[in-house]
């Protein structure tokens, strides 16, 4: 019963927060230090850390979840020990440990991400859980990345929705600025950032512990550096601080896009009206540091816009835009945005030019090869059980990112053959070259009106074509968070039969 009414009690002060800051675009949030240190808030954020894998991942105390569990006094105990320090003020956070991550799809070239200790993961949990709600009235509806009801497909769907006609003829946008700024994470400027932080947080307690973290140290190869810019990526807080730096970006673009708490009605019309009166029109869609920008108007103008943004971030956010990799491209020749590949093409029914996703070559080449390296360095004394437990994951995820896909199907289809002459291959070396026939009365599951699969007791290899492929829902621009009145209303009932039935058992 406690775990429940600590969640309830968070989720009612995250929608307190939320509807304070909602309806006051100048309020300064002050006393929130005490939140961060509330018993409830360290508790929510345990339940929320420990239910992540990551919470095994030791920092540079070597601490884990497990470990905490099997001291003396447990979490309990250690929640304890966490709030006293952050109550007395003695409170720092330790060096983060760094690691280095493979870039998908480009070997030799990796991203830096720094593992905090288990103590400061929980303590910025906490902060997390107090600020996300505050700030997230004051992002912007085009910002997609990291936010809660928000998706990478989201932010696609908005781009295929303005590639597509509308009632007025078609789409208006010709040429796509491809963003792209330099070391974003590494390149956030600390005064910046508190600054931005400062608009809506009075709290000096809490500005004090974000700013520790902005400044904790870095564990590289057992030696201790502070860097004097950047956010650690890994940090739990990092992803949200970094949509507070990067909003500058969509308050530059705001006219067209729309603002906060603004209808959507208002920035499609000056949109109509910019472009009428033939005034370039811009609309910008972010996911995190991706972005791009659609524009209505001449290329000249689009060139134009690229030098002018480069400007803006080396004056307002103090970044650099990487001019050779922020390309301007007609949309009808295609561009790459979050894993898809986006493109203005003929409809087959109706000839006229609508906006598709598809799956990049590229994509589909790192898949191959990444599945080709796990199979052939499975050993062949292992169980094909053990095969498929490796394989499924990877075509579950692939298969549900990319179902959305213009032509999905047919290259789901290809992968299932492929990959199934994969395995028969690992199995071939397993049984000594024994034959296809010997394999697949072995093997081979052959359902009534189904493809065979390579299957090993109650292990079956799964298809990429299973479950098919779908046109993803249409979204409103404005879309749900938890916080908002649309899901308090949805829910309300829920909290208020949970609350009859509390005070109940309390009587009893």
């Amino acid at each position: 019963m406690s775990n429940e009414m600590n969640i309830l009690f968070v989720l009612d002060m995250q929608r307190k927060l939320y509807r304070w800051s909602n309806e006051d675009p100048d309020k300064v949030f002050a006393g929130l230090f005490n939140l961060v240190c509330d018993r409830r808030f360290l508790e929510e954020a345990w339940r929320r850390l420990s239910g992540n894998r990551g919470s095994q991942t030791p920092g540079t105390d070597g601490v884990t979840r497990r470990m905490v569990e099997q001291r003396p006094g447990g979490a309990a105990g250690f929640l304890d020990e966490i709030r006293e320090v952050l109550r007395n003020g003695t409170y720092r956070p330790q060096p983060v440990r760094q690691r280095l991550i493979p870039k998908p799809g480009k070997p030799g070239q990796f991203r830096p991400l720094g593992i905090p200790t288990l103590v400061d993961r929980l303590v910025q949990m906490a902060l997390k859980l107090v600020l996300e709600p505050i700030f997230e009235a004051d992002f912007y509806p085009t910002s997609y990345g990291f936010r809660r009801g928000r998706s990478t497909h989201d932010a696609l769907a908005r781009i295929q929705r303005f590639l597509h006609p509308t009632k007025r003829g078609p789409s208006v946008y010709r040429y796509v600025i491809e963003g792209d700024i330099k070391g974003c994470f590494d390149a956030i400027d600390h005064h910046v950032m508190m600054e931005r932080v400062r608009k809506r947080i009075g709290d000096r307690k809490v500005l004090a512990l974000i700013l520790s973290f902005l400044k904790a140290g870095v564990m590289v190869e057992g030696t201790e550096r502070h860097p004097v810019t950047g956010s650690p990526q890994g940090g739990i807080i990092s992803p949200m601080l970094s949509n507070i730096y990067l909003t500058a970006i969509d308050e530059r673009y705001g006219w067209w896009t729309g603002r906060p708490r603004e209808p959507s009605i208002n920035p499609a019309a000056r949109r109509v009206r910019d472009h009428k009166r033939g005034r370039p029109v811009l609309y910008m869609v972010r996911y995190a540091d991706d972005f791009v920008v659609l524009v209505d108007g001449t290329r000249e103008q689009a060139e134009a816009e690229k030098l002018a943004l480069a400007e803006f971030l080396k004056t307002e956010l103090r970044m650099e835009l990487s001019m050779e990799k922020t390309r301007i491209t007609d949309v009808r020749e295609g561009f790459d945005f979050l894993g898809y590949r986006v493109a203005q093409t003929r409809a087959c029914r109706t000839g006229r030019w609508v906006g598709n996703l598809f799956i990049p070559k590229g994509k589909l080449n790192d898949l191959r090869h990444k599945i080709k390296v796990m199979v052939r360095g499975i050993p062949t004394g292992r169980d094909l059980a053990y095969v498929i437990d490796r394989l499924n994951p990877v075509i579950t995820g692939w298969r549900n990112y990319y179902r959305y896909a213009t032509g999905a199907h047919g290259r789901f289809s290809h992968l299932d053959f492929w990959i199934w002459q994969r395995v028969g291959r690992w199995l071939k070396m397993k049984h000594g070259n024994a034959g296809w026939p010997t394999l697949r009365r072995r093997y081979h599951l052959s359902a009534p009106g189904k493809r065979r699969q390579w299957t090993e007791g109650s292990r079956r290899l799964r298809f990429f074509t299973d479950g098919g492929t779908m046109r993803y829902p249409e979204q409103r621009i404005e879309k749900p968070n938890g916080w908002n009145a649309r899901w308090e209303n949805r829910h309300r009932e829920t909290l208020l039969d949970f609350w009859t039935a509390f005070a109940r058992l309390r009587r009893v």
